[in-house]
Parts: C-alpha cells; sequence; structure tokens
C-alpha cells in the first residue's frame, strides 16, 4: 500500500499536519467502522445475553493474541487495561513492599508515574532515589548509571524504553541483565543517583531520598531486581521481542503509535514475575469461582488482573488498527520510516538559528525535542501552529516542544512544520 493510500485511511490527517502520535494517534476508519460494528452486534444479541457473553470473550482472546504477536510473546502473559498508567500501577501496587524495600526510577519518568512512586513511599515507607539518565542523552552509559544506582535492598526498577520527554531509546535488554544478575559487590553508592526530591511544588508531599550512610547498613536481598517499563513510547514503533529482553512488566496502550481507540491497553507479565504480583484491583474477570460462585483463586496467567465490565467493542477497533499498520509494512520496514523520518526533521530543525534541538545526533525513534532560543515561550509557538493546522506539544521537564513523526509522516509535512517555526520568530519580535 502507498503512503499516500494509507494516509487516507485516517481522517484526521486530512486537514492538518499531525505530529502528536505520542500523546494520542489518529483512528483510522476502520478501526472506528469495526468499534460501530461491534456495539451494534452487542444490542442486537442482548448486551447481557449468553451470546453476547461467549462473543466478548472471543473477542478478548482475539485481542490477546494480536497483542502477544507484536510483542512476541505467549497470549496468556497479556492482560488487557485500559492505559499504560493503569497496568503501570498494577505492577507498582501489587509487589508485597516493606519498610526499607528499595524502588529505583529514572528521572525522565512519567509525574503519573512519578505520583504512584510518592503514594508508595508514603504508604509503604519504602525508600526511593532517582537515577539521572537525561544526562545520558547525548553522552554516557545509561546502563552503568542505572548499575551504578541498584542497591543490595533494591526490589525495583521502574523506567520507560523510549523517553517520552527527549525521546532516547534505552537499551532494555543490557539493562534487565543487570538488574537480574547484579555484582557480587553492590557498586560504590553516592555517584550514580540525584540527591533530590521526585516532585516539588506548594502542596505536594516531596520524596525524601536515602543516603548513603543508611545504605551501607542494610543487609544484601539476593534475589533479582524486577524491572517495569512504561512502554507508552515504545509499542507500535520499535521491534519488540520481550521474551528475549528478559524485562518483568511491560505496560503499553494502544491508542498512541498502534493509532487504536483511547481506553484500551495492556501489561505484559513475565511467567518468572507472575508469582511476585498480586492482584490489586480485583472483580470477576480475575477471579476463579465454582458452581455456587465460591470463590476459587485467580484466573490462570495475567488476566487476573483484568477487573469487570469494560468498553469490549474497542478490542475490534484495535486488532483493525493493528492489522492496517501491516498492510503498509513489517514492524522493521516502519521502523526504519519513522527513523529516516525523524532524521530528516531532526536535520531541517537544524538548519534555523533560533532552534536547538535537545539531540546532538540522529534521533532513534519518532521522538524529536527541540528549545526555542529567541526567548519565545514554547506554548505561544505551539498555539500558533495549531491556528495553522499543526499539531505538536509543549514538554515541561526539560522545557522543550516535541513534534512526533510516524511511518506514514511526510517530508511535506516536515518542510510545512519547519517552515512555520523559521516564521514564527517575526511573530515574536
Amino acid at each position: 500500500m502507498t503512503k499516500d493510500n494509507h494516509r487516507q485511511q485516517f481522517p484526521a490527517l486530512a486537514n492538518k499536519a499531525y505530529f502528536n502520535y505520542g500523546g494520542q494517534g489518529p483512528l483510522p476508519e476502520p478501526a472506528l467502522d469495526a468499534i460501530y460494528q461491534a456495539y451494534k452486534r452487542v444490542q442486537l444479541g442482548g448486551p447481557f445475553s449468553g451470546e453476547v457473553g461467549a462473543w466478548v470473550a472471543q473477542e478478548a482472546m482475539l485481542t490477546r493474541r494480536a497483542i502477544a504477536s507484536e510483542l512476541a510473546v505467549p497470549p496468556e502473559t497479556i492482560a488487557l487495561t485500559e492505559d499504560v498508567t493503569v497496568g503501570c500501577n498494577i505492577a507498582l501496587w501489587g509487589i508485597d513492599w516493606k519498610a526499607g524495600d528499595h524502588l529505583l526510577l529514572s528521572d525522565c519518568e512519567h509525574p503519573g508515574i512519578v505520583a504512584s512512586v510518592m503514594e508508595l513511599q508514603r504508604r509503604f515507607n519504602i525508600e526511593v532515589s532517582v537515577c539521572p539518565l537525561a544526562a545520558t542523552l547525548n553522552e554516557g552509559d545509561a546502563v552503568a548509571v542505572i548499575a551504578n544506582a541498584l542497591q543490595p535492598n533494591t526490589r525495583l526498577l521502574v523506567i520507560s524504553h523510549i523517553l517520552w520527554n527527549t525521546g532516547q531509546v534505552l537499551p532494555l535488554a543490557e539493562i534487565v541483565k543487570v538488574c537480574h544478575e547484579p555484582p557480587l559487590t553492590p557498586p560504590c553508592q553516592g555517584g550514580g543517583q540525584e540527591d533530590f526530591p521526585l516532585i516539588q511544588g506548594e502542596g505536594q508531599e516531596e520524596l525524601s531520598l536515602i543516603q548513603g550512610e543508611k545504605q551501607e547498613e542494610l543487609p544484601a536481598n539476593n534475589s533479582k531486581v524486577r524491572v517495569l517499563v512504561d512502554a507508552a513510547q515504545s509499542v507500535g514503533v520499535l521491534p519488540l521481542n520481550l521474551i528475549e529482553s528478559g524485562v518483568d512488566f511491560y505496560a503499553f496502550t494502544g491508542h498512541k503509535w498502534w493509532c487504536g481507540p483511547e481506553g484500551l491497553g495492556g501489561l505484559y507479565v513475565s511467567a518468572e514475575a507472575l508469582a511476585d504480583l498480586h492482584p490489586v484491583f480485583i472483580g470477576w474477570r480475575g477471579i476463579v469461582t465454582d458452581a455456587n460462585a465460591k470463590v476459587l483463586g485467580w484466573k490462570p496467567g495475567s488476566q487476573r488482573y483484568e477487573i469487570a465490565t469494560s468498553a469490549y467493542p474497542l478490542y475490534a477497533g484495535l486488532r483493525s488498527a493493528i492489522a492496517l499498520q501491516h498492510e503498509w509494512g513489517t514492524i522493521e520496514e516502519r521502523y526504519a520510516e519513522i527513523c529516516r523520518l525523524s532524521k530528516y526533521l531532526w536535520e531541517r530543525l537544524s538548519e534555523l538559528s533560533d532552534v536547538e534541538c535537545l539531540r546532538k545526533s540522529a534521533p532513534e525513534a519518532g521522538l524529536v525535542s527541540f528549545r526555542l532560543m529567541n526567548k519565545m515561550p514554547h506554548n505561544k509557538l505551539v498555539n500558533l501552529l495549531e491556528k495553522q493546522g499543526i499539531m505538536v506539544r509543549t514538554i515541561l521537564n526539560p522545557d522543550c516542544v516535541r513534534a512526533c513523526v510516524h511511518y506514514f509522516t511526510t517530508e511535506a509535512e516536515i518542510d510545512k512544520l519547519v517552515g512555520a517555526i523559521a516564521i514564527a520568530k517575526f511573530s515574536f519580535e
């Protein structure tokens, strides 16, 4: 399928230059139709009927299979959720935390995840520290930074596969290996992590980070450090094989780079990590009962983390959106096109004297973040561009503008964006 024909499947692309795939992808027409037809079938069959109940179970199974195929994992390792944040919270709260346990996260995580970690610390008196991955965008070793920040009492590392603010792609398999196979002698503490609160601001509790003296008093923990990944920006972009990566928990959504409907995502839980993760949100979809409705236990596999009634017609919409992407090319071909177009945008932006790209080399994914050097407020630029039908967004930390390109983005769209940015400075001056 040609790119022009492919783009015609997306109504949202008809009248705008869209660069917000990292926030929400446009829903293709076939997915819209699949959702409508599914809702219609539910009503014609009777929303609460045996026929529709069997159909819902079949739809869930097909959707887990479709997702599992994209991630190269068994379907039983997939729990259907609403979005990335729900998946991350299942993993964060399902661990049997004890006072003094240590959680490590990076300084590039989404505020929604940071806030959850803050509440974990308050409720369970766990210790939290932050490793400075932002500084490794253009130089440095992200794996070494994480390894240096691990402690004998670390139980969980929380990172993103692709950092949502800068677009940096982390070497997931290498990071997991460091966490699952820690060195016999713990690394020297104090040089590999920032010593500051996670969230600052009036009316917000600050996370107190542990100090070096206190770390040395803790007994060694010989168990593996589990790895939770926020995969909001990687699913639908990177070729993935989660089994090979060894990752424990991988939370993702369908409404960003897969261009599926909002309200449907998932959580991968490895077979090994399953026993350590208890269900937190509990409902009838995740339990097994006998003929008298007596609860016998959990469903096998990751289905135990599913809760209750959902918008089931979205399942057909997500499968349709995923299938449409395969009509254009393989995930390897799509990723190569994303990288080619990201490089083109990065090069064009680098030509502008008043623009500084955060990355000093071509991006490795579809997120291109840049700063204005003429003191024009970034939100002013974003608002000005939107009035011209060009959609980008601001990022607050670091203070920048983020433009996202997908495999079906065109050079003409990129030229339009760059041209509008070049002209925008005259509006500011």
